[in-house]
């Protein structure tokens, strides 16, 4: 699914790659679940989407509960260098304005 880093002690980078599907998005939920809940945790989770290639209605509701998670513990989720599918996605669901998207690496 993707790897950790920390860039530091106020941002956590999660790069993903590959599909975002019904069967890869509890793993992303878990390790979400996991960065927003943690006490002391990293104040911004930002999702390296460069590589994901595709993503489904369940991989939105992962990323659709992750950031209202967030919003409720004082967190931010971002999103960066998301490729047309999931840019597309997200627009035709309404959805682009809640996530900070960057496209920096």
């Amino acid at each position: 699914m993707g790897e950790h880093q920390r860039d530091n002690a106020e941002r956590l980078v999660v790069v993903l790659g590959g599909e975002l599907d019904i069967d890869r998005a509890p793993m992303l939920a878990d390790a979400l679940n996991t960065a927003i809940d943690q006490p002391g945790g990293p104040v911004e989770i930002v999702l390296d989407v460069a590589g994901l290639e595709f993503c489904d209605s369940s991989g939105l509701n992962v990323l659709l509960r992750a950031h209202s998670s967030a919003q409720g513990h004082g967190k931010r989720l971002t999103l960066r260098a998301p490729r047309p599918q999931l840019r597309r996605l997200l627009t035709l669901s309404g959805c682009e304005r809640l996530f900070p998207i960057t496209d920096d690496t």
